[in-house]
């Protein structure tokens, strides 16, 4: 595939010299960050307001370096390699602190700086790498030496930095990214509601149990010692009843479910059919029961409230495996510094035994048009953020077939299905094992893996009080989350799954030799660019999941 590499990555570069303007240049005594400034030609339908409000009140979060990086992607690997001292190892998050996080005293300076710029309510996350802070948006556009300007798009008035956030140079090795100077990049859920069938054989909505027989399940212990978090947003009161109403029609024990809200309440509903399917289907396909569930309740969907929601997840280290079905243009995030505060947080998670589980998008292998796109141009072959992160689990999509008596047939990749290759993120050392293609970039592939996501073979869901047929990969990713939570209720040395799944084919693994018996491999259909072939490949990753296979191999 390393002609449709080279496409990809010399259609983006033609792209983004044409749309996205870097300044290079910084003034003297400052210091660029990651933020870099955004103009009017990357937003799609939108139009220039001219400056934002300087009194309008705002929110930032400074998003803080990481320490020793390098030592600390040693740590991760040795603590996830069998044979290793340190295999089955993990950090608590003081330990991270102490050892992979910005001081104390470089934590104080930034917050002396933000006092000495009139900002307020200034408050530190307990892993040093996010200060978040109230000012106004002169305050803010002083302090980070940046204008602010206000923009309609998709109807809703938004607002966003035109040129990059920079810090004083005596923070320059203690800040990475500014993030909340936009309301711009915000993550879209990956659900898509049962259609009129297509072909009548696929018409089907699946229950948990159904799953269980279909991708072998029904021998595996349910995850009784594994905590569960789905990364959520708005109210979620209409959630939980559905959830409990879910859990008794499908004869589940009940067990406990926690709501952690991240910054202000929102009594936002509009994502809640997605809420409802993860809550449901994680758990459901963990086998009815799991030690507890938490919420992380994020005040929006935007770039800088999810970085808020992702530092809670790791800092309170309560669940073990997250879900995030949801992602947006890779672009953005790069653009606006939340991918390097994202990846950080990440990778805090991979050391302290946690692993998020991203979907990979519903646009097959190109990035998402109309809203949520924050305007990167039709067509560009690029991939969903945070499925792309190298310490995320990116969840692809399938259509699942099964035999007339409930069993699995064949899966085919899914049309719709998100995976491609990354041109901001590079690839990990565990991809190459697998025979992951790679480029003088060294660029992440994504899917990981692939589970159900087809609507016309999708989940039975309740939502609103009524049952109501769903897919998408915001199906795959919470199917996955579940498989996984039961693996590490079964193995306590188990910790970030990627390194675990890619390792199986590394030579050393219980099989050694691709395809292992953990994994469907599947080996038809198509996304756009890319189609399904033996071994791993851009539709479907390592393949979707044999659960009581794949739950022998690891216990070896």
């Amino acid at each position: 595939m390393t002609h449709l590499k080279t496409f990809a990555a010399a259609l983006f570069a033609a792209t983004l010299a044409s749309t996205f303007h870097i300044s290079a240049s910084a003034q003297t005594g400052w210091t660029n960050t990651a933020t870099q400034g955004i103009s009017l030609a990357q937003l799609a339908s939108a139009s220039d307001y001219g400056p934002a409000d300087p009194g309008q009140a705002i929110t930032v979060r400074v998003g803080l370096k990481l320490q020793n990086q390098s030592a600390l992607a040693t740590y991760i690997k040795n603590i996830n390699t069998k044979g290793n001292a340190l295999y089955g190892q993990r950090l608590t998050p003081g330990q991270f602190t102490a050892a992979y996080a910005p001081t104390s005293a470089q934590v104080q300076q930034v917050v002396s700086y933000l006092q000495s710029q009139g900002f307020e309510n200034i408050a530190v996350e307990p892993n040093h790498l996010l200060v978040s802070a109230n000012a106004t948006v002169a305050q803010a556009s002083a302090a980070f030496n940046t204008s602010v300007e206000q923009f309609a798009q998709f109807g809703n008035i938004v607002y966003g930095n035109i040129s990059p956030a920079q810090v004083p140079a005596a923070l320059g090795n203690i800040v990475g990214a500014v993030l909340g100077l936009n309301t711009i990049g915000q993550m879209k859920p990956s659900i898509v509601t049962q259609a009129t069938p297509s072909a009548p054989q696929y018409a089907v909505s699946y229950e948990p149990q159904n799953f269980w027989q279909i991708y072998s399940a029904n021998g595996v212990p349910a995850a009784a010692n594994t905590t569960i978090a789905i990364m959520a947003e708005g109210d979620l009161t209409g959630v939980l009843s559905d959830f409990r109403v879910a859990e008794a029609t499908f004869r589940f024990p009940t067990f406990p479910v926690n709501v952690v809200q991240v910054g202000l309440a929102s009594t936002d509903t509009s994502g809640a059919d997605e809420w409802d399917l993860d809550t449901q289907y994680s758990t459901g396909m963990a086998g009815g029961l799991v030690k507890g569930l938490y919420l992380y309740d994020a005040t929006s969907l935007t770039d800088s409230d999810l970085a808020l929601a992702f530092s809670r997840w790791v800092t309170d280290d309560v669940a073990q495996v997250a879900n995030a079905s949801f992602g947006e243009c890779e672009a953005f995030p790069y653009i606006d510094g939340s991918m390097l505060v994202d990846d950080e947080l990440f990778a805090e998670g991979a050391a302290q035994g946690q692993t998020l589980f991203s979907s990979t998008g519903d646009t097959g292998s190109f990035c998402p048009v109309g809203v949520g796109t924050n305007g990167v141009p039709a067509g560009v072959p690029l991939v969903n953020y945070p499925a792309a992160s190298q310490y995320v689990t990116a969840v692809g999509g399938t259509t699942l077939i099964t035999n007339a008596d409930g069993n699995y047939d064949i899966e085919t990749a899914w049309n719709a299905g998100g995976g491609g290759i990354s041109q901001f993120e590079y690839s990990p050392y565990w991809q190459t094992a697998a025979g992951v293609p790679s480029s003088a970039d060294s660029a992440r592939g994504i899917p990981d893996i692939a589970m159900d996501a087809d609507p016309e073979s999708g989940a039975n869901v309740y939502v609103n009080g009524a049952w109501e047929g769903v897919g998408g990969t915001s199906l795959s990713s919470p199917l996955a989350v579940g498989v996984w939570a039961r693996m590490l209720s079964a193995n306590s040395n188990l910790g970030f799954a990627p390194i675990a799944y890619y390792g199986l084919y590394d030579g050393t693994g219980p099989v050694g030799s691709y395809p292992n018996g953990g994994f469907h491999d599947i080996i038809t259909g198509a996304d756009g660019l890319y189609t399904a072939l033996p071994g791993w490949d851009y539709t479907t990753g390592l393949g979707s999941l044999w659960v009581n296979q794949l739950y022998m191999d690891l216990k070896q």
